[in-house]
């Protein structure tokens, strides 16, 4: 037999809500009780319910939005757009750049790939003839055609003067850094490539690599279709970044990959990777080797002046594949700059920090990066005395350069 809940103490007038007891009135009949007595309560009622499940589906659905589809959405309703890229863009820079104006083509707006100073190695160069790009130059703020900006590949403008002046509404990084977008921010210092977040977006969003031989096949009407192009340049930013998967990968970059792998110009690829290369650069490579000083298994090269500053890195590269050899710095000068660049294979050499460290008592230089890899600039006429400081020769300055990659300071 059923227990029955019977309700004391009701106001006059107001029948039992217990269930099943004498005189018990449904939930649907107490309904309809209000709406006779007063239809304009129950509708009011009604209408505030829907207003507030509506108001909870748009919030959740707005919690799980991937951030490839709020950077989408962002770049919705503009009339045009400033891709920032970092002084000197590489391939990573290069095909952040062009994933951007892709998310902004469909969404019909239009958007400028601009860059402040030199495309010099040839790497970079061969990327930027072979997918048929083109970029603006910016020397000052007022170079920037139009009013809101994307940075890629970094988070804070550099390199042009009024670049503080910028404030950007979107920032895509892989850099560490403290530089934000006003309206959306994903830097994301795990990854070993700026590239492999913009993979990800295109995959959260949707789209679907197509190779260059069904690219004839797309129609006006296909939406979402990444082309070889920049399927081919995101893979190389990829490749680019992390020493073709060897170095500073994380899960990201190998997913990115095999996401775009179905849209791969092989032939597009293999002219990108295998350039012709400058004369100087074998020289500069040369130097590197012959004129190594090692200490335990540290390597340093000065190479001296040179025009080329693209070189320096290329160097570093080739020295750190000497057997024995765990972390190199090679540096050269043209005018009165030193430039730096560092690799490692220790995990005792944060590169970055050690870059960092060997600079920081040297007036207006700058340094960082990686763990795997760093670069650094700094005035000759500094490090030599000019400003505060006591200053130092070449020689100290490489004895402080093995100090810190022994960690000594």
């Amino acid at each position: 037999m059923r227990n029955y809940l019977t309700l004391e103490g009701d106001s006059p007038g107001m029948p039992h809500a217990a269930a099943g007891g004498v005189g018990a009135v449904a939930p649907a009949d107490a309904a309809a009780a209000v709406a006779e007595r007063d239809p304009l309560v129950l509708a009011a009622a009604v209408v505030g319910l829907l207003a507030v499940l509506v108001a909870l589906w748009w919030g959740i659905r707005r919690l799980r939005r991937t951030p490839g589809a709020k950077f989408a959405g962002l770049l919705a309703g503009r009339d045009e757009v400033s891709v920032l890229m970092h002084p000197r863009p590489d391939p990573d820079a290069m095909a952040s750049a062009l994933a951007v104006r892709e998310f902004a083509a469909e969404v019909g707006v239009e958007a400028h790939l601009q860059y402040s100073k030199q495309i010099r190695h040839q790497e970079n160069r061969a990327f930027e003839t072979v997918l048929d790009l083109e970029f603006d130059r910016v020397d000052d703020a007022s170079d920037l055609l139009a009013e809101d900006v994307v940075l890629v590949d970094h988070n804070e403008p550099r390199g042009f003067d009024g670049a503080a002046s910028v404030d950007p509404f979107a920032v895509v990084d892989h850099h560490p850094g403290d530089g934000t977008g006003s309206e959306f921010t994903d830097v994301r210092p795990d990854h070993g490539s700026c590239a492999s977040i913009f993979a990800e977006y295109f995959e959260q969003h949707g789209w679907t690599p197509v190779p260059p031989d069904e690219e004839e096949e797309i129609g006006e009407d296909d939406d979402r279709i990444l082309r070889s192009g920049t399927a081919t340049g995101l893979l190389y930013g990829i490749q680019s970044d992390t020493n073709h998967l060897t170095q500073g990968c994380s899960a990201a970059e190998f997913e990115a990959s095999a996401y775009l792998y179905q849209g791969i110009d092989e032939d597009r690829l293999d002219r990108i990777a295998n350039p012709q290369v400058d004369a100087e650069v074998l020289d500069v490579k040369a130097r590197a080797i012959n004129q190594r000083s090692v200490r335990n298994a540290f390597a340093i090269a000065d190479v001296g002046e040179l025009s080329n500053v693209d070189a320096i890195p290329q160097a570093a590269d080739e020295l750190s594949q000497l057997e024995g050899v765990t972390a190199v710095v090679v540096m050269g000068q043209k005018d009165d700059t030193l430039t730096l660049s560092g690799r490692s294979r220790d995990d005792r050499v944060h590169m970055g920090k050690t870059l960092r460290a060997a600079v920081d008592e040297i007036p207006m230089a700058s340094a960082g990066g990686h763990a795997r890899m760093g670069g650094g600039k700094l005035s000759v006429e500094h490090m030599e005395g000019l400003g505060p400081g006591g200053g130092m020769n070449r020689e100290e300055f490489v004895d402080r350069l093995f100090d810190a990659m022994a960690g000594e300071i």
